[in-house]
């Protein structure tokens, strides 16, 4: 039988249990762990033998990194409802059954340290709290955290229970609501630790610890005497009810109203700290599997980290192309997207010859990084490494030798054509070309290198360094070596993939253009601007899409709008947001790069809306204002349509990939898992009947494709078709 705890009983009586899950480069929570962990505490309570325990892990990657999050339907019993059991019930008796073995762990009797040698964090670090002892690698790359609420959840086993009494209330929300981490030296400092020692003396420390301590069994919150650090948990505490107002008004501002776990952490901790621990992890397990409940929880998990894991993996790589890393890189331009790309090839160990029109904008463009990494004061050896691999040039012959290329130039098929073919003429065509255009189609550019197979998109976003997505876009000749040279350099700098077929746009900037779009068509209405901008961020976007027009810039937006009205000539269909982009572009207004836009942008003050904005545009703010939930639905559903028919044209392949692109490309409402989990989640039949209706209000540009209408009659959804495929 396969162990996934190894158990060694030395002389002294101490249980040394080694958590080593095989198949897994890290620890993760199994049914197997808790299984074994189960019969190891019955030896605890049972074998005279056993004077005490020490948990540690068989894994040089680390401790443990929590529940196996593609397991979670084992893990929790898959919600079955036995006979005479509602399904909430089943689910909670399964979501305990974690949560009620830590519990024995800490009451079983006998001493029980923890022996961390690497992170812990989520589940792992829940196993850690529920020792008695807990001694950590001296290691400034460890860290201990509970990040569960970056995927959906909050911690379910006792993590919201534990810490607070541990480190006091306040401190504990704040890493229980942002997700952060705590080094070695912060969880010593915060009492969650109680020493830091080599990493070869962890072991022989807790051992140390059990062995001194017989009686050291019990949890301080066990004990009578124990008091909550920072105050009294009772509502006759001012503090204690001041700190739950602050904090409800925080998660408010944070995470407006769309997020479940940031509620159910307030009032799991705010109730089951007034109570005993066996009340307070029951209270617990309630609030998380009424998380867990929610569609919510899984459309994150699956986008967040099942899809996002599988994509950085080489999920959509083509599987019969040997690797391609890429060893010296050809960035044209050196602009901010040129500089940011150079700077994130170096630090993956690529060099990079970096080529503009002028010495000086090369140069420039290699400073970016160098600001940058004092910035992160970064050890000067390490900086200048990163900063030598950087070569700038505005010599073409310069460019030999680079075994991948990426344009990073104006937005205009002329010069990119122009650039190209300078490029081929020292590479030749058999090298792989990447454009970062964030519009124009790729099949067109392709034209100018010899080789169309060989010339595909690479599409970042800005600030690159700080951008987590990369688009790949494939054309109509595109072929698999250059799919997978791309995808091979993006695992190379560490970014998430996508891939996606030729349009223009693509999918990103076509999708994300029509949150701008409807924006903008808003204000044209007259719709007050502030009721815009602050619907866009309350439904869960960034920014409202006013102030992301001024970031990208107004002269971008109109000019690539007159790109788009020469190149589809009589097909061309202005929309409502042309007039008010037309307007702004003839008063000289660009955005933030002149610090006048649909914003104003005073010197030393905080930016606000341009007074005259409504006025300016709309001829005045109309009499009959729409709500915030029409704004909303607007702003939303318009990005759904257009979601919707690039899935349709064959522009997107799998819904993976247009959940991964749309949060981490343009910032969709992460809550939702993505606009395909989300149209999921609501029904297609629904989303259809809703585009019907601001279709038939608003215009053709909300009309639901036919795709959308034929899985409505079936019942059909994203998913569940590419379950089918998959299969």
């Amino acid at each position: 039988m396969t162990t996934a705890i190894r158990t060694e009983l030395d002389a002294d009586g101490i249980l040394l249990l080694t958590i080593d899950v095989p198949g897994q480069s890290m620890n993760v929570i199994t049914p197997e762990v808790q299984a074994d962990l189960a019969a190891a505490i019955e030896r605890l309570k049972t074998d005279d033998a056993v004077k005490g325990a020490v948990l540690t892990s068989g894994k040089a990657s680390g401790f443990m990194a929590g529940a196996d999050l593609k397991g979670m339907g084992a893990l929790f019993g898959g919600g079955a409802a036995p006979e005479g059991k509602s399904k909430m019930a089943a689910l909670f008796d399964g979501v305990f059954t974690l949560n009620k073995l830590l519990r024995d762990l800490e009451t079983c009797g006998k001493p029980v340290a923890a022996a961390v040698n690497g992170l812990a964090l989520g589940g792992g670090l829940e196993f850690v709290l529920a020792c008695h002892y807990r001694v950590i690698a001296d290691n400034p790359k460890i860290t201990l955290g509970l990040p569960e609420i970056m995927v959906g959840l909050f911690p379910g086993a006792g993590g919201t229970q534990r810490l607070p009494r541990l480190m006091g209330i306040q401190p504990a929300l704040m890493y229980l609501l942002q997700g952060k981490n705590m080094s070695p030296q912060e969880a010593l400092g915060f009492g969650v630790a109680q020493a830091v020692v080599p990493a070869d003396q962890i072991i022989e420390t807790a051992k140390a610890w059990v062995k001194a301590n017989p009686n050291g069994g019990v949890q301080p919150w066990d004990a009578k005497s124990f008091k909550m650090p920072g105050g009294p948990a009772t509502a006759l505490n001012p503090a204690f009810a001041q700190m739950f107002v602050g904090g409800n008004a925080m998660t408010h501002v944070n995470a407006g109203d769309n997020m479940n776990a940031p509620r159910a952490i307030l009032s799991a901790v705010y109730e089951g700290v007034q109570v005993p621990m066996d009340t307070a992890i029951r209270i617990e397990s309630k609030y998380f599997a009424k998380v867990v409940a929610d569609p919510q929880a899984g459309n994150m998990i699956r986008s967040l980290f099942v899809s996002k894991q599988a994509a950085e993996k080489g999920a959509r790589r083509p599987k019969d192309v040997a690797p391609a890393p890429t060893k010296k890189v050809a960035m044209l331009g050196a602009g901010l997207m040129g500089a940011g790309i150079a700077m994130v090839s170096a630090q993956a160990g690529i060099e990079v010859v970096l080529l503009d029109t002028t010495q000086e904008a090369a140069e420039k463009g290699k400073q970016y990084t160098a600001d940058r990494l004092a910035k992160k004061k970064m050890a000067a050896d390490k900086a200048q490494a990163i900063l030598d691999r950087i070569h700038p040039t505005t010599k073409y012959e310069d460019l030999a030798g680079c075994d991948l290329v990426i344009e990073a130039v104006f937005e205009t098929r002329e010069i990119k054509a122009n650039v190209t073919k300078q490029t081929q003429a020292v590479l030749g065509p058999d090298v792989i070309f990447g454009s970062n255009t964030s519009t124009l189609p790729i099949t067109g550019l392709a034209e100018a290198w010899d080789k169309p197979e060989n010339f595909i998109g690479i599409h970042f976003f800005s600030p690159v360094e700080k951008m987590p997505l990369v688009e790949i876009i494939v054309g109509k000749k595109t072929g698999a070596a250059a799919i997978a040279k791309a995808l091979d350099y993006v695992a190379q700098i560490r970014k998430t993939p996508i891939v996606v077929n030729d349009s223009r746009g693509f999918y990103t900037s076509r999708c994300f253009g029509t949150y701008v779009q409807e924006g903008l068509a808003l204000l044209g209405e007259g719709t007050v601007p502030a009721l815009i901008e602050n619907v866009g961020k309350q439904m869960g976007m960034p920014v409202g899409p006013l102030a992301v027009n001024d970031e990208v810039g107004l002269d971008l937006s109109y000019k690539v709008g007159q790109q788009t009205k020469a190149d589809l000539g009589d097909a061309y269909k202005p929309g409502p947001a042309e007039a008010v982009i037309t307007k702004m572009y003839e008063l000289g207004r660009q955005g933030r790069k002149n610090a006048k836009g649909f914003y104003v942008y005073p010197d030393g003050g905080k930016k606000h809306l341009w007074p005259e904005l409504a006025a300016t545009v709309a001829g005045g703010l109309a009499a009959d204002q729409p709500s915030a939930d029409e704004v909303k639905e607007r702003l939303l559903y318009r990005q759904l349509v257009e979601c919707a028919r690039c899935f349709a044209e064959g522009v997107l392949e799998t819904p993976q990939d247009g959940d991964l692109g749309a949060i981490f490309g343009w910032g969709f409402a992460p809550f939702t898992g993505g606009p395909f989990s989300h149209m999921d989640t609501v029904g297609i039949a629904n989303v259809v009947v809703t585009l019907d209706r601001l279709a038939q209000r608003h215009g053709e540009r909300f009309a639901p494709p036919q795709l959308l209408r034929d899985m409505a009659a079936r019942g059909d959804s994203f998913y569940a078709m590419a379950a089918k495929k998959a299969a």
